[in-house]
């Protein structure tokens, strides 16, 4: 045994690097074990951008920690010294009724955010790229945009690092056992021990916490990137992040910027849940045919030559909403998982949150929504 740390954080992707840091910057000793390497492809915290949205029609108990959230990248923006989020506004669209406008227009409603209400024509002459069907009703959001997700990750891992936390890539976590006064904590390469330990290992929290066993779920997602026909339509400035809940499928999409090409995803893709450790992680043809599709039939102008894919997990919960808590049996071991494809934007809170329950149990955020507990209530049921 080598080390004895204040706490261990078992995951260093989007979620572990904002905890190690929310906690070394609270004075703890820190050690972060990852079992990729610092930043990697193999989880849910990659693709160049990722969508940040105030107005979120998932549910309105999401929006208090969105504010929070955005405080927290401007703070980090200001440590790193570089643009890590960029406001392009968020298309959230589907037919009348749809899930994605009314969900969307109730929390803006409800928490008296900006929006505009638009149609799919009105739509599309604000932005001509969206070739959505002229019945379909929008909500235009002005707070939202993308976040540079390996560079965000990459803040705040170095931002931990400063704060004197040890990170450590390429050393997964095999298993970890109770103590008296903390955990020990066995790896591929050691044993450690600590005073408390957090989970945040993404597709892989089942294996790690037995609470977590059939909760978190990996699913096998694939983003492609096309290269517009007219480009100038899909720059940040031209084309706001989208999401749009079509006879197809709901899909989301992000203008060019990093990277050739116009990002867009379907939710739930092929719906493959998958083993994490031995998903395909080759983009075939079947996964560019049902986005390249869809492309083809709303945004034409950005339907051009494929310029990459990637695969990526999403680590779904039964209900897509987060599980964040801590272990009723083993009270120093916390976990946060089950963020079901939409959590990347969270993540500074999300460090807030976790160093809040390692250091007294509780959170003076609202995180009901997310209490484990709710799946045994529904058991019961």
């Amino acid at each position: 045994m080598t080390g004895r740390f204040d706490v261990i954080v078992a995951g260093v992707g989007g979620m572990g690097s904002a905890v190690a840091y929310h906690l070394a910057r609270r004075g703890k000793r820190v050690l972060g074990l990852e079992r990729f390497d610092i930043p990697h492809e193999m989880g849910s915290s990659h693709g160049i951008t990722r969508v940040i949205r105030l107005v979120y029609s998932e549910h309105p108990s999401y929006v208090p920690l969105l504010r929070r959230a955005y405080e927290l990248w401007d703070e980090l923006e200001r440590r790193a010294g570089e643009r890590l989020l960029h406001l392009t506004g968020c298309v959230d669209a589907s037919p009348p009724g749809g899930a994605i406008f009314e969900g969307s227009r109730r929390a803006a409603q409800e928490h008296g955010l900006a929006h505009e209400v638009l149609s799919g024509v009105e739509l599309r002459h604000r932005f001509p790229g969206f070739q959505l069907p002229p019945d379909t009703m929008a909500l235009l959001q002005p707070r939202a945009g993308f976040l540079l997700a390996e560079r965000c990750l990459v803040a705040h891992v170095e931002a931990a690092q400063a704060e004197g936390a040890e990170i450590r890539a390429r050393e997964p976590v095999e298993g970890w056992e109770v103590m008296r006064d903390g955990v020990r904590v066995r790896t591929a390469r050691d044993v450690y021990e600590a005073s408390a330990l957090v989970v945040t290992a993404g597709a892989w929290a089942g294996s790690l916490v037995d609470r977590l066993k059939g909760l978190v779920t990996a699913e096998r997602q694939v983003l492609a990137w096309f290269q517009p026909l007219k480009p100038e339509l899909f720059t940040p400035e031209r084309c706001p992040v989208w999401q749009f809940d079509a006879q197809e499928g709901r899909y989301y999409g992000l203008p060019v910027f990093g990277v050739p090409g116009f990002k867009v995803g379907r939710y739930h893709h092929l719906e493959e849940r998958v083993d994490p450790d031995r998903v395909d992680r080759e983009p075939n043809q079947a996964d560019e045919t049902i986005l390249r599709t869809f492309v083809e039939r709303y945004f034409p102008q950005a339907a051009g030559p494929t310029m990459a894919m990637k695969v990526c997990l999403f680590e779904n919960s039964p209900d897509e909403h987060f599980i964040i808590g801590r272990d009723p049996a083993h009270p120093q071991v916390s976990f946060a998982a089950g963020f079901s494809g939409h959590g990347f934007k969270f993540c500074p809170v999300v460090g807030e949150i976790m160093a809040d329950l390692v250091e007294r149990g509780s959170t003076p955020h609202d995180v009901s929504l997310f209490d484990p507990a709710r799946f045994q209530a529904a058991r019961r049921r």
